[in-house]
This record gives C-alpha cells, sequence and structure tokens, in this order.
C-alpha cells in the first residue's frame, strides 16, 4: 500500500472515505487459519476476547497479549464453524501469531500462515453499500457478520469491518485473483467517486477514531488495560494468554492511561513527543498524532499518569514550543456528522 495515491493525495483521500467511498488494499495484513477438532475453543482460550460470544459466520475484535499483559497483537478472528477460524492480524507481527498458535496448538489443531494465499481490499465510505451492490456482491449484513459470495467466478468473503469508523467491507479475495476483483470494484465504484486510498489515509481516519495502532498505541509493552481495550477482554473465561496480568492490573490502577489530545492552538502532535503538566513536570508521550482533515485541528492519543481526567488542559511539546492541547475521549468525529 502507499502512502498516497498519485494525483489525489492524503486529504483528498481522507474526505473521499469521509463522504463518498474509498478503497483501501490492506493485502499486507496477514492471514491464518485454525483448523481441526476444536479449533475454536483453541483459538479462544489464547486470545482475550470471548469467541463463544459470536456464531459462525460473525468476526471478532481481539488480542493477543503475553504472560506480561502486554499486547502481541491486535487482530481479527472469522469464526468459520467450531473447526475452523481464520485470523487475520498485522502485517509484522503475522509470523509471531502463527508461531505462538502453533506452539500451543493441542493434537489434531492445525495453524497455518496463509499470508500469501489471500489478499484483502477494504471499501469504506457512506457509498461502500452502492460500490459492492453495483459489483454484484452481498451487501447490509450486520456489523462484524460476514458472507460468502462469488465475483466473476472468484470466491470470496466479504466481512461488515473496517478501520476508518465510516460503514464499509473488508474483502477477502484468492491472491492469484485479486487484480481482476480490484479491477471489479473500481469499475463499481466510478459513478459513485470511489478514491484509491493509502497509507496516509487510513492513518488520519483511525486515528480521529480513536482506534488503536499496533506499535504505537498497544504493544508488548502496552496493556489492553492501559489502553481502555478492556472491552475486548473475556473477563468471565477460565483463561486465556496473559489472563493472570491483566485481572491484577484491572484490579489494581494502571500507572498509564490512554486518553485522547485535541490541540487548542494550531500544534500537531507527532508519537512520542513529550506531554507536560502546567507546571512542566512530564506526566505522559503521544503515542499517536497527526492533523485531522475533518477538525481542521491536531489530534492525538497518549499515554498519561492516571490522575489526569477528561476536560484538563496539558501541554505537547511540539518542535521545541509547549502547545496546549485538551483531554478528550475518541472518537474525535462521530461518522456523518461533521464540524465545520
Amino acid at each position: 500500500m502507499p502512502l498516497e495515491y498519485a494525483g489525489a493525495g492524503v486529504l483528498a483521500e481522507h474526505v473521499a472515505v469521509r463522504t463518498a467511498v474509498g478503497l483501501f488494499d490492506v493485502s499486507h495484513l496477514g492471514k491464518i487459519a485454525v483448523t481441526g477438532s476444536g479449533a475454536a475453543d483453541f483459538v479462544n482460550r489464547c486470545l482475550t476476547a470471548d469467541l463463544g460470544k459470536i456464531t459462525p459466520g460473525q468476526a471478532q475484535y481481539s488480542l493477543l497479549c503475553n504472560d506480561d499483559g502486554g499486547v502481541v497483537d491486535d487482530l481479527i478472528a472469522y469464526l468459520a464453524g467450531p473447526d475452523e477460524v481464520l485470523l487475520i492480524p498485522n502485517a509484522a507481527n503475522c509470523a509471531e501469531v502463527a508461531s505462538l498458535l502453533a506452539a500451543a496448538a493441542p493434537e489434531g489443531v492445525a495453524v497455518e500462515n496463509r499470508h500469501e494465499a489471500y489478499a484483502v481490499f477494504a471499501v469504506q465510505g457512506p457509498h461502500s453499500d452502492e460500490v459492492l451492490e453495483a459489483a454484484g456482491l452481498p451487501t447490509g449484513h450486520a456489523y462484524m457478520s460476514f458472507a460468502r459470495a462469488e465475483l466473476d467466478g472468484v470466491p470470496l468473503t466479504v466481512c461488515r469491518t473496517g478501520y476508518t469508523g465510516e460503514r464499509g467491507y473488508e474483502l477477502v479475495v484468492p491472491s492469484e485473483q485479486a487484480g481482476l476483483v480490484w479491477d471489479a470494484l473500481v469499475a463499481a465504484g466510478e459513478p459513485y467517486g470511489i478514491q484509491l486510498a493509502g497509507l496516509a489515509a487510513r492513518d488520519t481516519l483511525r486515528t480521529e477514531m480513536g482506534y488503536p495502532l499496533h506499535g504505537q498505541d498497544i504493544s508488548p509493552d502496552i496493556s489492553p488495560v492501559q489502553a481502555r481495550l478492556g472491552w475486548a477482554v473475556g473477563w468471565k473465561k477460565d483463561a486465556f494468554f496473559g489472563d493472570a496480568a491483566l485481572r491484577a492490573e484491572k484490579e489494581a490502577t494502571p500507572n498509564r492511561l490512554l486518553w485522547g489530545l485535541r490541540a487548542v492552538g494550531r500544534g500537531i502532535p507527532r508519537p512520542g513527543m513529550l506531554v507536560r503538566d502546567d507546571e512542566g513536570h512530564e506526566i505522559g508521550s503521544v503515542t499517536s498524532g497527526t492533523f485531522s482533515p475533518t477538525l481542521k485541528t491536531g489530534i492525538a492519543l497518549a499515554l498519561l499518569d492516571p490522575r489526569f481526567v477528561l476536560g484538563e488542559q496539558v501541554a505537547v511539546d511540539v518542535r521545541r514550543r509547549r502547545e496546549a492541547f485538551t483531554i478528550v475521549k475518541p472518537p474525535f468525529v462521530t461518522p456523518g456528522v461533521r464540524e465545520p
């Protein structure tokens, strides 16, 4: 995926997704097949979310944690049935996730890295339904559910998921036919103003929604509790990777919490920038930061000392200046609602 496409740029791509429809090639995402007798139960004993709360044909956001409760990766689990689960992890972590699961898998359960076998395309935006319908693909199924389909004879999976906050779908396509499906989506989207979108727009869109990025907002050193992802943890399950550490941290007070920051002035925050209180003391750091094309101001996610709360004002060291920011609760924008 390029940072941006020639002739458009990150701002145009971002606006297209918020107002019309964008098409992302996210084939860099990993693909791991877990199959065999009891495959779903095995996955449920490893990942944080309770896979037992969904049924075949549904997907679930979940986390794979280490023994200390840090996040090895966040991923989507596609539940095909009790003996088949497809995992979509982040590209950089695919091999590690596959290795950890394979090492823990009982006899009869196979864990296969299928990264090269499939491409993944994301159709995101208010007109995503119209684009898929024009291509002859299913639409309208519930959020975090998926449907099997064909496009010009190519078998694929259409899931109501995305990383932008807008209505949208992600398509899992056999790699050998990926070009055919891509061209069909582009053609179907032309009447609706479809715009190819790259990595930079993907980042501004997900940051506006407060969606975490692994390696920045979550990592092996940042737990789901600190990142406010406790909703993706099945606390009533008997066990999962890292459960003891996470349960202990949940009962105690975490030493930092993830908040949103919105610029008071013109400062544009970037990852790694220090956050300070009104006396200049360091209280945390920015994990993700950017200019919001929707709000026309700087926004950030930041891990802060837990004593700081919603509505307080803090300072961020931006290019050797201390810029004022207000602590807010993401998302920064509501899809379909635009601020002037």
